[in-house]
């Protein structure tokens, strides 16, 4: 390609509303342009990076056993009724009908549609296992659509779906794509970190998501480097240290709190209690999971632990869950916020009609002598113990876990924090999607069986943003070897003296023709400029033509390394292809 005739509109500011290193060098460099929120075009650039990124895909794909297909974006509301994410999607599906008024949506994931293919085509244990997948265009309403590609409305998803007999299938299959995965974005060039994860409203038994880190990230993940154990927060669990509480009460006492609101007014008030002796009490709403009802839910934690909203879900198998209003709180418990607490609560609620449910966190196991509030403003108790007095329908790991807590899986190692970026999530389904689908195959033994299934996806614009994000400097983007979008940018200095011009174009096209993707600087521009737009884009080596062409020689230079040295024209087509193909 010469850069004369590629459209490659490079910016010499910041855009002003760019918001992360990879959205603004996205578009300084000439690869994306915005046409709304969350919508953004692939340029020239920008489509050779994503292409070089799919094809890796497709090849460690293909390497699974993978078979590729295209299905459409458009899909009939049926199957996502049939599945009951119909109504579990929200605003988060773009829906729509058509002219005859059949509700319809875009899809912003293909696990129902794939499975209406596989309960009509497979019937037998024997045509399985099977592993399906397609690279295709995935629509989501984001309600704050930002940083670039990283949060859009519109986007690139490679999509695989894996169906078997039974568990010990789906097993093999999850490991074989964490496999694919890992060599997809090691050849990538990305640093990454595979948590475990929850499910969502994807639904399934267990997920690993594929972390980036990179402070524009929007997640934060717990990492012990000591073992290698890492999880999202929503996950994520860590060893504390055990509290030894006095014997306390025969029943709790009820005393006057006044003017105190919250955890911390009660650390300080005559008679209060630290925190860490405090239970903190806090009302949600949950959406039922299959029903869709809504309840409310108590949820109890240490004074000084912060609540995981997603953990809460989890535990309750709700597909939503919110923070209470206030006008709820009082017509559930009769006080204010900053007086509540689990003792006595499901009367209280039952008072209004209302059935609570009551989940409290690992943490407050076994623990007594404890303060709460007496859902009665500005009064609390003291003396709670917890199993005794309040005795929670569940118990589960509801608390958010905190940077230099013990590590769960090691006896030495502690937990670092960090934002990172999700660029890839695995998911054992089991039979969600099978059995509320009729998707089942014929055992061995005749028996009917639904069919076990397991989803993976990877974002390729995501891939873009967080090469982009892990790998720039001061200059620009670096791009890792094998998605640049060339191997090599040749720059002619000076396209007005014939020798260095021949030079130039003699050089691109022996570098073509050694399998190289290449570059030819061919402007009539200062080379100063020229090499500051080669920085910007971030092809890995530039070969520089120049007055030393006259002794044979040309100067290759490292984007990643920056360094730069002589080379002979002989020679520099072998190095180059060595360098830039060497372990692809």
């Amino acid at each position: 390609m010469r850069w004369s005739h590629y459209f490659i509109p490079t910016l010499r500011e910041d855009p002003a509303d760019a918001e992360v290193v990879s959205h603004r060098l996205l578009l300084r460099a000439g690869f994306i342009r915005q046409l709304g929120s969350g919508i953004y075009s692939l340029l020239p650039l920008g489509w050779r990076v994503a292409q070089r990124a799919m094809k890796i895909l497709r090849e460690e794909m293909d390497a699974v056993g993978g078979q590729e297909f295209f299905l459409p974006a458009l899909h009939p509301a049926e199957v996502w009724k049939e599945s009951g994410r119909w109504e579990v999607m929200g605003e988060t599906m773009f829906r729509l009908r058509d002219r005859k008024g059949t509700d319809m949506c875009l899809g912003m994931t293909h696990e129902e549609i794939f499975t209406s293919i596989v309960r009509h085509e497979i019937r037998s244990y024997k045509q399985l296992p099977q592993v399906w997948y397609q690279i295709q265009t995935k629509f989501r309403d984001e309600e704050r659509p930002k940083s670039g590609l990283m949060r859009v409305r519109q986007f690139i998803m490679k999509d695989a779906y894996s169906f078997d007999v039974d568990r010990a299938g789906l097993d093999k299959s999850f490991e074989d794509q964490r496999a694919a995965y890992k060599k997809i974005f090691d050849r990538c060039g990305l640093k990454y970190h595979i948590v475990e994860a929850s499910s969502g409203a994807m639904g399934g038994s267990e997920s690993n998501e594929f972390m980036a880190r990179t402070n524009a990230g929007e997640d934060y993940i717990a990492v012990c480097e000591n073992c290698g154990y890492a999880g999202n927060l929503e996950k994520a669990t860590s060893k504390i240290p055990a509290v030894e509480d006095e014997a306390g009460l025969d029943a709790p006492e009820e005393f006057p709190t006044p003017g105190v609101r919250t955890i911390e007014d009660l650390t300080t008030f005559p008679g209060g209690a630290s925190a860490e002796r405090q239970v903190k009490t806090l009302v949600y709403v949950a959406t039922d999971g299959k029903t869709q009802e809504q309840y409310p839910v108590l949820a109890l934690l240490r004074g000084d632990h912060q609540l995981h909203e997603v953990k809460l879900g989890d535990s309750l198998g709700a597909s939503a869950v919110r923070a209470a209003r206030p006008e709820e709180i009082v017509e559930l418990l009769g006080a204010s916020a900053g007086s509540l607490g689990g003792v006595g609560a499901r009367e209280k609620a039952a008072a209004s009609k209302q059935k609570l449910r009551v989940v409290a966190d690992n943490s407050l196991k076994g623990r007594r002598a404890m303060t709460t509030g007496a859902n009665k403003d500005e009064h609390h108790l003291r003396g709670v113990e917890v199993e005794r007095d309040i005795k929670p329908d569940s118990w589960a790991d509801l608390r958010t876990v905190q940077k230099g807590e013990a590590c769960p899986n090691c006896e030495s190692g502690t937990l670092d924090i960090f934002k990172a970026m999700e660029i890839g999530h695995i998911f054992k389904l089991g039979t969600k999607y099978s059995e509320s689908m009729g998707a089942t195959v014929l055992t061995q033994e005749g028996k009917e069986l639904p069919i076990v299934m397991g989803s993976y996806g990877i974002g390729v614009e995501r891939i873009l943003s967080a090469a982009v994000e892990q790998s720039h400097d001061a200059d620009g983007i670096v791009w890792p070897k094998a998605i640049a979008p060339f191997d090599v940018v040749v720059t002619v200095t000076n396209v007005k003296q014939k020798e260095i011009t021949d030079a130039g174009e003699q050089l691109y096209e022996s570098l073509r023709r050694a399998g190289l993707e290449v570059l030819l600087d061919d402007r009539d521009e200062r080379a100063g400029v020229k090499f500051k737009d080669a920085d910007l884009i971030g092809v890995p080596f530039r070969i520089t033509v120049g007055k030393k062409v006259a002794d044979g020689k040309v100067e290759l230079f490292d984007r990643a390394t920056k360094q730069s040295e002589d080379v002979g024209l002989d020679d520099v087509v072998a190095q180059v292809q060595s360098r830039a193909l060497g372990g692809l």
